[in-house]
């Protein structure tokens, strides 16, 4: 131990010294202290550690998925549950998801599972066609599980519950599950008997549950099945999930199918948690057709903290199988007439996480929390330092990360640092976030372990000379990000965008997607002069038209019920076609229609709303 004395000089040299030694330890942990700043926003899909599973060991298809999310607010944290992923993921603050292995995994890895949160515990169940348990946690964030149950009673043949949803009625203290994955069988609903650890209620499990619902493609236009709802292959129902709101039960539902871009989510409404349950005119609640992230079904609705709805869904990749999947999670709410409603509009672009009740006159005023940063780089130019020579049918270049298709992609030539690909985003703006999408391709990975993980780096320059590092994984704890989203610390004024690689396990590099979001540094683009929306004689349909403006990256067609209820919206880039059969309408149902022009500026106003005709007889 030093000794300096106590005269006044040798206090101040002890001082100097004191305060240069913490400076350094603070320079030390700068790093840690770097990467553990939240994040202000997040981007669709959501920025989870996917996991590598054994779905498809035996046709040896490798590839990373998600599907079918539950995310439980338990004890103001966040706990999210997706299919086969053994485990689950806590965060504190819904961007920042830590993957958590449990400490034992009584039976096989769960497929679309329940969760639910009652007081200080948290309840789980698989889904099944035999007898299982339902599991509970006090301690979550540790991964310790135990039996609630030993198993709840055999059903018959095919009912199963699968896609099971949990919901505890805190006005009466009664408890209930809904399932159903079909497309023969309707929605099941049951009560369950908590004074026998939460198995069917009544003397005969047979005889315990009831039908809840049907699809009905012939009335509900987004029912029907296929891309754009265009296949007359019967739809299927799944996904329940119950959501109690002034005082009405919302029994929610997923619908067509997740393999198309038309996966949303839609309620039924009733008194009573058993029903009967009416329609809601205003369906789908959730519904993303158009954009990079499309489909959003089969999942929840919770609240954050501060009160706000979110509502959770799938959205489909389908490169390696039809089942290759990513999750999303939307703003959601109930308006001034209980009218159930989630924002997919920019949904696939970064959105605030907010920190206070996010309210207007007229319900959750969800569209305050977009950040306002668009799309910088479709269509953008893309270089890439190399590319994989694959057969003659295969498309590999680097401009397939500029197309918002998470279907096409590159692939470098080796997997190994240093690999690049650099963008030109045609000017010089201010870039805020990007977001790398990568996808399995001709992988052999059945597993995720510590090897598993995704390590990159992010370059700007105005002249593609002079690089500066605006962001750099590698300062980061390693894991795995199919969908990495980074908000940059500060703008950064730059023309083009390079991504620097470090490392991704496998034996190809293959991204479908950089993103790069921010502003350009001119005037929001004009309204469309006009729309049209004619409802055709199938009142499940309307054709739609507009006009092009010059320099619009994009529009948005948003539509609803009432000319104030524009919860609706379709996504369509500039050089598709300006005409669209609408196919997602209820028969019965008049409906308004408005437009909005999009670059990279930012949102024109909004149109005139109109109205599509269509009158009851």
């Amino acid at each position: 131990m030093l000794n300096f004395g106590t005269t006044p000089n040798n206090i101040v040299r002890f001082l100097t010294l004191f305060l240069l030694s913490i400076s350094s330890l603070v320079a030390s942990y700068a790093p840690s202290l770097a990467q553990q700043k939240t994040n202000r926003t997040y981007c669709n899909p959501m920025d989870i550690s996917y996991r590598y599973n054994f779905e498809q060991l035996n046709e040896k298809i490798s590839y990373r998925s998600g599907a079918d999310p539950v995310i439980i607010n338990h004890k103001k944290e966040y706990y999210l549950f997706v299919t086969i992923q053994g485990g689950w993921w806590h965060s504190k603050d819904m961007v920042n998801w830590n993957y958590v292995v449990p400490d034992k995994w009584p039976m096989e890895d769960m497929c679309a599972p329940a969760a639910l949160s009652v007081r200080d515990t948290l309840y789980l169940f698989q889904s099944t066609f035999e007898q299982r348990p339902i599991f509970y946690s006090t301690e979550p964030d540790k991964g310790k599980l135990k039996f609630f149950n030993r198993w709840l009673p055999r059903l018959p043949k095919d009912i199963g519950p699968w896609d099971p949803a949990l919901f505890h009625d805190d006005d009466t203290d009664k408890w209930y599950m809904y399932w159903g994955s079909s497309n023969v069988y309707p929605l099941f609903g049951a009560e369950l008997d908590k004074s026998r650890n939460l198995t069917y209620a009544g003397n005969n499990p047979a005889a315990s549950y009831k039908a809840m619902f049907w699809l009905d493609p012939y009335k509900h236009g987004w029912e029907r099945f296929g891309p754009n709802h265009s296949d007359p292959f019967k739809p299927f129902t799944e996904g329940a999930w119950m959501t109690k709101h002034n005082g009405k039960y919302y029994l929610q539902y997923g619908a067509p199918g997740t393999e198309y871009n038309v996966y949303g989510n839609g309620t039924y409404v009733g008194k009573d948690p058993l029903g009967p349950f009416e329609y809601a005119p205003y369906n789908p609640v959730a519904y993303k057709p158009g954009g990079f992230a499309t489909g959003c079904g089969h999942g929840n609705t919770f609240q954050d903290n501060f009160g706000n709805y979110w509502n959770t869904g799938t959205t489909w990749i389908g490169y390696n199988w039809g089942m290759e999947r990513r999750i999303v999670m939307n703003p959601a709410g109930f308006d001034k007439d209980d009218q159930m409603f989630a924002n997919t509009r920019f949904g696939d672009f970064p959105h605030y996480l907010p920190d206070k009740t996010v309210s207007s006159q007229n319900g959750m005023n969800t569209d305050a929390l977009f950040t306002g940063w668009m799309l910088l780089s479709y269509r953008k130019p893309a270089v890439a330092s190399s590319t994989l020579r694959a057969a003659p049918t295969d498309t590999l270049s680097a401009d397939r990360t500029t197309d918002e298709n998470p279907r096409t992609f590159w692939v470098a030539g080796q997997n190994k640092p240093g690999e690049t690909l650099t963008l030109d985003l045609g000017a010089e703006r201010d870039v805020r976030a990007v977001q790398v999408d990568y996808i399995d391709y001709k992988q052999t990975i059945y597993d995720s372990d510590s090897t598993v993980y995704t390590q990159f780096k992010i370059l700007t320059s105005t002249d593609n000379k002079k690089w500066t590092v605006v962001a750099d994984l590698t300062k980061e704890p390693k894991r795995d990000r199919a969908c990495a989203y980074v908000e940059l610390q500060k703008p950064a004024r730059a023309r083009y965008v390079r991504y620097e690689h470090v490392y991704v396990a496998g034996s190809h590099l293959a991204i479908n997607a950089f993103r790069v979001f921010g502003n350009g540094l001119g005037k929001v683009p004009a309204t469309p002069a006009t729309l049209t929306a004619k409802r055709q004689k199938d009142q499940r349909n309307a054709d739609l038209s507009w006009s092009k403006v010059p320099g619009a990256v994009g529009y948005n067609i948003r539509w609803g019920i009432a000319p104030d209820k524009l919860y609706q919206n379709y996504q369509f880039w500039n050089d598709e076609p300006n005409t669209f059969e609408l196919r997602a309408l209820n028969v019965g149902v008049p409906y308004y229609f408005a437009i909005e022009a999009f670059d990279e500026n930012g949102v024109s106003v909004l149109s005139k709303v109109i109205d599509d005709g269509f009158r009851n007889p």
